[in-house]
């Protein structure tokens, strides 16, 4: 049985969060903890997906290796996400590959455990079934983003998604390195920099791995803006 902290986490994420108190003890009483170093492969695509995984602590990035040789980003995850429940509870294989960006712990849930009190408790269903239509609208909301949004908003958008507060200024931590960032972000390295001096037009300056935002409000309205606005709103 895992100890408070980690339960508190893998409780909070979608998949578990609104099933019933006794379900979750039958669930967790068979998963496994696991920690990764920084580089460590959890899996790679196309072996077959037998477990869901929740992350404790930490950040799990998921990828693809393309025919020539490029890494494509696909999302990454952090404390309390889960991953991997539409292949394993179909019984496929992983269609990514999954690394440790950082040191990071990772429950890992049997598939055949969930499977099973599926077919005995069929009124949860709905619930772990809201966990995969998450992640699909995830991937939606990227796609829109990459053809919505100029670079330099999808950047401010995830320095928004990070910060601590609703209004006022703050300081975020970037949580991995900038090549990681571009690649999630569907941007070059080279492009990700320019999208950080762009932003200091609103406010935003980068030091090393923290980004000082002025106001959270203002960079909200720059990355909700027309594109073309926006633009020419950064210059």
């Amino acid at each position: 049985m895992p100890d408070d902290a980690t339960r508190a986490a893998v409780r909070s994420s979608l998949i578990l969060k609104s099933l019933p108190a006794p379900i979750v003890d039958t669930v967790l009483a068979s998963a496994v903890e696991k920690r990764y170093d920084r580089g460590e492969t959890l899996f790679l695509q196309g072996e077959p997906a037998a477990a869901i995984h929740i992350v404790v602590e930490g950040w799990v990035k998921l990828y693809r290796i393309s025919p020539n040789g490029t890494e494509a980003v696909v999302n990454v995850f952090t404390r309390g996400h889960s991953f991997g429940e539409a292949v394993a509870l179909r019984d496929l294989d992983y269609p990514v590959s999954a690394e440790a960006v950082t040191d990071c712990t990772v429950t890992q849930i049997p598939a055949a455990t969930l499977i099973g009190i599926m077919r005995d408790e069929p009124g949860i269903c709905m619930s772990i079934l809201a966990s995969t239509f998450q992640h699909l609208h995830e991937l939606v909301q990227q796609i829109e983003q990459m053809k919505a949004q100029t670079g330099t908003q999808r950047v401010a958008e995830f320095l928004i998604e990070l910060a601590p507060v609703e209004t006022g200024s703050c300081v975020v931590t970037l949580p991995y390195d900038k090549v990681l960032i571009a690649g999630r972000l569907g941007m070059k390295p080279e492009s990700l920099s320019r999208a950080f001096a762009k932003l200091r037009g609103v406010g935003v300056r980068i030091t090393r791995n923290n980004a000082s935002i002025e106001s959270v409000e203002r960079l909200r309205v720059f990355a909700e803006e027309d594109p073309a606005a926006a633009w020419n709103h950064a210059l």
